[in-house]
């Protein structure tokens, strides 16, 4: 994919968080692209949300953004 989509899940996730110098975003190439979340413990709840619907919307918005940029993406939260 030729664009990285690491500043976005970042900042969406940044948003989500009471920690956020505790975030790490890694990248790990594929098809499709794997952005992997890891935060504290404590936000790990706040980032999957009731019954995942955070972390399906979080889903949902980098998929289009990658979709628009002529590839695919999707985010997962490293436990």
């Amino acid at each position: 994919m030729s664009t990285d989509l690491t500043d976005l899940v970042r900042h969406l996730a940044r948003g989500l968080v009471r920690h956020p110098e505790a975030m790490e975003v890694r990248v790990l190439d594929g098809d499709p692209v794997l952005y992997e979340i890891h935060v504290a413990q404590e936000d790990q709840g706040r980032i999957i949300g009731r019954e995942g619907r955070t972390i399906r919307a979080l889903r949902m918005v980098v998929g289009a953004a990658a979709r628009k940029a002529g590839g695919s993406a999707t985010v997962e939260v490293a436990e």
